[in-house]
Formats: C-alpha cells, structure tokens, sequence
C-alpha cells in the first residue's frame, strides 16, 4: 500500500526544556519566585501543578530544579525542590570559607 510521505513527526515537548539547578532569592506574588541560577543569571520561576497540589513550601535559600524553556530563557517552571540537608551544605562551606578568610585576616 501507499505511505504518506508528508506525515509530521511527533515532537516530544519536553525536549525543548532545559533543567538547571538554582538558588531562590526571592519570593513574589502568586506562587513566582526568583531564582539564580548556578551560572549567576536570575530568571522568574513558578511553581509546577504538581507542587502546589502537593502543598510543598518554598522559601528563600531553598535549592530548586527549574525547568527552563530554549526559546524563552527569563522565565522557567519549578519542578523540584532539592532537601535541605544539600542547601545547608552549600552555606556551610561559604560560611567555613568566609571564617578561614577572616582569621587569615587577622594574623
């Protein structure tokens, strides 16, 4: 039989996100936050469905996984919200850094 040469593939939309890691700064109206990303640009991020229906709370300091689309790069979804244990470590050692500076400082 005869085949459509024509057809349109399929695209999967998720293929034309991107996911990154980042730092929520500050928090806006409306369940929108700021987020800086791990390559220091900040975007406008909201929070997914599936959080909000989750009740999951987020805060600033909190480290997220933010999906961010190729086409539009200032704005992203929030899809994750990492553990706290992970966000501490990351203080901890500025804060260990900050403190080594300051005794060298001293001497």
């Amino acid at each position: 039989m005869t085949e459509k040469k024509n057809r349109r593939e399929k695209k999967n939309p998720r293929e034309a996100k991107v996911t990154f890691e980042g730092l929520v700064t500050e928090a806006l109206p409306n369940g929108m936050f700021r987020v800086q990303l791990e390559n220091d640009t900040i975007i406008l991020g909201y929070i997914s469905g599936k959080i909000r229906s989750s009740s999951i709370r987020i805060l600033m300091g909190d480290r997220v996984k933010i999906e961010v689309s190729r086409y539009d790069s200032s704005k992203g979804r929030i899809i994750y919200r990492l553990p706290h244990k992970d966000s501490k470590r990351m203080e901890d050692s500025k804060d260990s850094e900050d403190l080594k500076d300051s005794e060298d400082s001293k001497d």
